[in-house]
């Protein structure tokens, strides 16, 4: 795999979706979790959403149960939890695995080009319009810095 629009990935319902659906648009890819202490930056996440969205700009919502443990639950109540609680819009794919030898297939790809293994829960990855990942964020990065890289590539 070249990049990040070679793979097809799952959505919540369990349907393939070809990443390939988001050519030419800037994605930030992330691996939420809904018992965290970063679940509030779903507010965040959203505010960029809507700020770039009509710009070029995705957020792929990943849920996951790793590295933390802070992800328990259904596919459906995940996408309820962060519906009801921080009225987020941007996709939100089936719950999966970021570390270990049956992570994702799009994690290991993503750890393979920026920093390895994911330690924490809403770690961040920045996708170009290409389909590179040109950054990682981890989760006490502020969110103004990923604000102001997403800007520069739309």
């Amino acid at each position: 795999m070249n990049t990040v629009f070679d793979f097809t990935v799952k959505d919540r319902k369990g349907n393939a979706e070809p990443l390939r659906n988001y050519a030419n648009e800037v994605l930030l890819i992330v691996n939420t979790a809904i018992k965290s202490e970063y679940t509030p930056q779903y507010a965040d996440l959203e505010a960029l959403y809507e700020k770039y969205h009509a710009q070029g700009f995705a957020i792929l919502d990943f849920p996951s149960n790793q590295p933390t443990k802070s992800c328990p639950g259904t596919d459906e109540m995940i996408h309820k939890f962060a519906k009801d609680n921080y009225n987020t819009d941007f996709p939100r794919f089936k719950k999966v695995k970021v570390n270990g030898d049956d992570a994702e297939p799009l994690y290991k790809y993503l750890k393979e080009m920026k920093e390895g293994d994911v330690t924490a829960d809403f770690t961040k990855f920045l996708v170009n319009k290409r389909g590179y990942v040109v950054a990682r964020f981890e989760p006490t990065t502020p969110i103004a810095e990923i604000d102001a890289q997403i800007a520069a590539m739309l």
